[in-house]
């Protein structure tokens, strides 16, 4: 982690809601969700946040490094419509070792949507991949048995 990681980071995204990224389609592997409301998933805008998140942190890692998502605490109080843009604000708050906190507000062209926090962890990429692999052995060799 470079020395400019600190607290007071702060970034924006926008994203235009189109048909995709609402909850009817989520997945076909959901099929409970296809007679859902056509309106900005909450799953999508959970994505939306980390992906902002991931945008913040651009410049402040160091080479071999990224982060993953380790918690999620948002609400999401008002539906958003296809064709609205919506912005997701992140300011990171606390860095605590390879632990990071961010502040969420999440907002369409009408106004708030959706706020919280968001944790994420500093990994390096080759060992977090290697344990991966190794649980997928382990995984393997399991069910084979």
């Amino acid at each position: 982690m470079k020395p400019s990681l600190q607290s007071g980071l702060v970034h924006e995204e926008e994203l235009t809601i189109i048909d995709e990224l609402t909850v009817p389609n989520i997945s076909s592997r959901f099929a409970t969700f296809v007679d859902m409301p056509p309106v900005f998933a909450t799953a999508f805008m959970i994505a939306h946040v980390e992906a902002t998140c991931i945008a913040c942190l651009r410049g402040h890692l160091d080479g071999g490094e990224h982060t993953v998502g380790t918690h999620v605490d948002l609400s999401h109080t008002v539906a958003t419509p296809v064709g609205m843009d919506v912005t997701a604000s992140a300011e990171l708050t606390e860095v605590e070792g390879r632990m990071l906190t961010f502040r969420i507000k999440i907002r369409d062209e009408a106004g708030p949507i959706g706020s919280g926090t968001h944790r994420r962890a500093v990994i390096d990429v080759e060992r977090f991949m290697a344990r991966v692999a190794q649980k997928a052995k382990k995984e393997v060799g399991e069910d084979s048995a």
